[in-house]
């Protein structure tokens, strides 16, 4: 379900590549460091290399801003990428998740250096503190890694409703894989129990504090949590995968499987709204803005829900990556929000090699 600010655009290739999108400006050009043919070109060579079959993103460089799109919305179309399509942002949901228990804590409702079973007893190994469950110093077993994932496996599982009880167990029911605290390793398990965390805490399903804190207040209308619903409302480009040797659309599919570690739906438009605002101080107090963001030795690359990494060129960058089948996203932004891309690639049925472009991308916004 995501991670790391890297290419985690690498689906499948294009069977035959047939359009191929050219940015639109949201605001007048004025100057700026971003070229926006260099974009259109790399989504262009993601897409023709196979490394998606269609891919859309948003770029804002300043009072700069534009989308560009690539490739197809369909396998068997010549429908282009919706420029503000919905898709499936994975991991992306744990920044969100993160964020609604910064802002427990802000209210003192939830200690983030106390152990998770003050609040959930029994739930999980008494050592494991709040803090260690949203940095992924945890030690807890990545219960995705016992899930049938391939897609022949998969398409049997697809529109399974999964508990949160059922996700937890399945990595409960293995050793930690260390001792909490003491190393860094990503586990959509922490985020099964983040979610847990926010209903024991706010009396409600999770979804509802991410509407009632976040969705509501900054509008995001195109933003949804699905819970069972396997659909994606309103227009979105699909993707795709081989299931028994034949291309097959894995669009649709029950997400919770994911839950609170990654299965929300979104537009790159909304995240845009939403990152700028938890960049800017929007939402949470000055004490949580910090923790947010702060590193350790331990964790060097990743705060509270949030990626925080450093470009070769010397750029700072915050943010969450997102995979979920059929769809791979990505959330950036600089931390003065000045800078700032959301992208989402679906996948195609024959693989491919996408090369450098996606560095490409991130050196042209960002460097």
């Amino acid at each position: 379900m995501g991670i790391r600010l890297v290419a985690t655009v690498t689906a499948a290739s294009l069977l035959a590549l047939t359009t191929a999108g050219v940015a639109t400006a949201d605001t007048p050009a004025v100057d700026s460091s971003v070229d926006r043919k260099v974009v259109q070109q790399a989504l262009d060579q993601i897409t023709q290399s196979g490394g998606a079959l269609g891919v859309q993103a948003r770029v804002t460089d300043g009072r700069q801003r534009f989308t560009a799109r690539s490739g197809k919305a369909e396998l068997n179309s010549n429908q282009p990428v919706p420029l503000d399509g919905r898709f499936r942002i994975g991991s992306i949901t744990k920044t969100f998740v993160s964020t609604v228990l910064l802002q427990l804590a802000g209210e003192g409702k939830v200690d983030l250096d106390a152990p998770v079973v003050r609040y959930l007893p029994g739930l999980i190994d008494g050592r494991i503190t709040v803090r260690q469950v949203l940095q992924h110093t945890s030690g807890l077993y990545n219960y995705t890694d016992a899930l049938p994932l391939s897609p022949d496996e998969f398409e049997k599982i697809r529109y399974k409703h999964w508990s949160p009880q059922e996700l937890l167990a399945l990595s409960t029911s293995k050793p930690l894989d260390f001792d909490p605290g003491t190393k860094w390793s990503y586990s959509n398990t922490n985020y099964v129990v983040a979610g847990l965390l926010v209903e024991k805490l706010t009396g409600k399903p999770y979804e509802k504090a991410v509407e009632q804190r976040i969705l509501k207040p900054l509008r995001l209308n195109d933003t949804e949590v699905p819970g069972d619903n396997p659909n994606i409302k309103g227009p979105h480009a699909h993707g795709y995968w081989v299931v028994n040797g034949q291309p097959s659309d894995i669009t649709r599919l029950n997400p919770s499987v994911a839950w609170a570690a990654g299965e929300m739906i979104s537009t790159t438009r909304d995240l845009d709204t939403f990152v700028t605002a938890l960049a800017a101080g929007k939402l949470l107090k000055p004490a949580q803005q910090q923790e947010i963001s702060k590193t350790t030795a331990v964790s060097p690359d990743y705060g509270l829900g949030l990626s925080v990494e450093t470009l070769p060129c010397g750029t700072k960058v915050w943010g969450h990556g997102g995979g979920i089948p059929g769809y791979s996203s990505q959330l950036l932004t600089t931390p003065d929000t000045k800078k700032r891309f959301e992208l989402s690639a679906t996948s195609s049925p024959t693989p491919g090699n996408p090369g450098d472009a996606f560095n490409k991308l991130l050196t042209e916004v960002f460097c």
